[in-house]
């Protein structure tokens, strides 16, 4: 069977980039090798965990109602119905992706998918072996959990992402060992579900990838709510108990500290499915496993594409993946397609509190040679913050200070990954501070932070 697209992956990018080819009309299928659409993403990553983290949320309100005058005597937690809910949003998104494919006539075809070269693939499914052939190929094969040598993941003991998901009790007491984005957010998830959390990263500090001061702030509020954040640290020795897991840790000062703990999750990163797919038939070349592309997603090999988390140089994020597969079938179709702009990315991780970002941080712009100034506003200052009760954290604008071009916002407070998308749309129009300060926000909001931040990078907010 021929095709003018074959699509391998049905995670965010994939599963978009086979829409936009059927909107196209080009002639599409996209293979998937799961019993399920959708991916990481929908099956085992952002769309449970981000379930689990309303839940939380929500249960911090049963926990503390005093505040709000409702009067709410021994709520109890039902993790099972938890789960339930958490599975039955999966199920539901996934059967919507199912949708899709027949709305615009995209062939879904089971199995695993290997690269022959010369635009053919070979798929191995419940139906046996068969031979698809396409004009153009669109990798979209995602990232798997990475495990620390010598581990193994085990659903009783030792988690990954995929685990820990399906645990069918909160645990009295969990270790993390990374404090990326994975990390983060499990640790915020079953500290207020009342587990005991430790969070150990490696580096000087938790969610490294952001800007100094959101990580300070998150740390601070992390310790303030009982997790223990170790950072620096090193964890070796990891052995399982009947029913713990005990390792040794290596601190920041070089103390070494025995831990036990009911479950340990690695969180440690994710690595590029690209191992046996067939990608030594083609002419694509490999970074550390992951598939190098030029602006328009295309490999070495001809007619041959890759996006989302397998790809060299952009950072693993579901949205990512779904801008790069516009990008490439874009390209296929011989449409204006805008290539991936890295400096305008947005990140999101949906601790409490949330945090937001996009462009460079304070540390980047400076060391890139900018001449930088900043602005920042405090949630304290603001109105809907208070109504919330959600005053930790605050907005900060990094602009260049002769034309007040803006180089980078960071957020960390109540609704920073829905906040963040302000920021992303100015610096894609190519806003500036002062047109930023004279866009009018409405009142009381809490995105009226972000209009503050910027008025203060002339020392010109009102409410501080």
């Amino acid at each position: 069977m021929s095709y003018d697209v074959v699509v391998i992956g049905s995670g965010p990018g994939g599963y978009s980039a086979a829409v936009r080819a059927g909107q196209y009309g080009l002639k599409t299928a996209l293979i998937e090798k799961q019993p399920r659409l959708g991916g990481t993403c929908l099956l085992v990553g952002c769309i449970p965990t981000k379930s689990l983290l309303h839940t939380a949320d929500v249960w911090d309100y049963f926990k503390n109602p005093d505040a709000q005058g409702i009067q709410c005597k021994d709520p109890q937690l039902n993790y099972g119905r938890v789960l339930d809910r958490k599975n039955k949003i999966v199920t539901k998104h996934s059967k919507g992706i199912e949708f899709l494919m027949r709305k615009n006539k995209v062939d879904v075809i089971k199995g695993y998918a290997r690269l022959q070269g010369g635009g053919r693939i070979q798929v191995d499914g419940d139906k046996g072996r068969q031979l698809v052939e396409a004009k153009n190929i669109i990798l979209a094969t995602g990232s798997e959990a990475r495990m620390l040598p010598g581990l193994q993941p085990d659903p009783n003991l030792i988690l990954t992402n995929i685990e820990i998901l399906d645990m069918p009790a909160v645990p009295k007491s969990i270790g993390i060992i990374g404090a990326g984005a994975v990390g983060v957010e499990f640790a915020s998830i079953f500290n207020r579900f009342g587990s005991k959390v430790t969070l150990l990263e490696m580096l000087p500090r938790l969610v490294p990838v952001e800007d100094e001061e959101i990580s300070k702030e998150l740390e601070k509020h992390f310790k303030k709510t009982g997790i223990r954040c170790e950072t620096g640290a090193k964890a070796e020795n990891i052995r399982k108990n009947a029913n713990s897991v005990s390792l040794t840790a290596t601190l920041a000062g070089g103390k070494t500290e025995e831990m036990e703990f009911d479950k340990l999750l690695v969180a440690v990163g994710r690595k590029p499915i690209t191992e046996n797919i067939g990608l030594e038939s083609t002419k694509a070349q490999l970074d550390r496993g992951f598939v190098k592309v030029d602006a328009h997603q295309r490999t070495g090999e001809p007619g041959l594409y890759a996006i989302g988390d397998i790809v060299a140089g952009t950072p693993q994020l579901a949205h990512v993946a779904t801008a790069e597969g516009m990008v490439a079938v874009g390209h296929i179709a011989g449409k204006p397609v805008r290539p991936i702009n890295r400096n305008r990315i947005p990140g999101a991780t949906y601790t409490d509190p949330g945090i937001g970002s996009v462009g460079l941080t304070e540390a980047q712009a400076r060391a890139q040679g900018f001449s930088v100034k900043v602005g920042k506003f405090p949630f304290a200052g603001n109105s809907k913050a208070t109504i919330l009760d959600k005053h930790e954290g605050f907005v900060k604008v990094i602009s260049e200070e002769k034309f007040g071009e803006i180089l980078g916002v960071h957020i960390i407070g109540p609704e920073a990954f829905e906040l963040i998308t302000e920021a992303v749309t100015a610096m894609e129009a190519e806003a500036t501070v002062d047109s930023m300060m004279s866009t009018i926000h409405a009142h009381p909001t809490i995105y009226e932070a972000i209009g503050e931040a910027f008025n203060n990078v002339y020392g010109l907010a009102i409410n501080i």
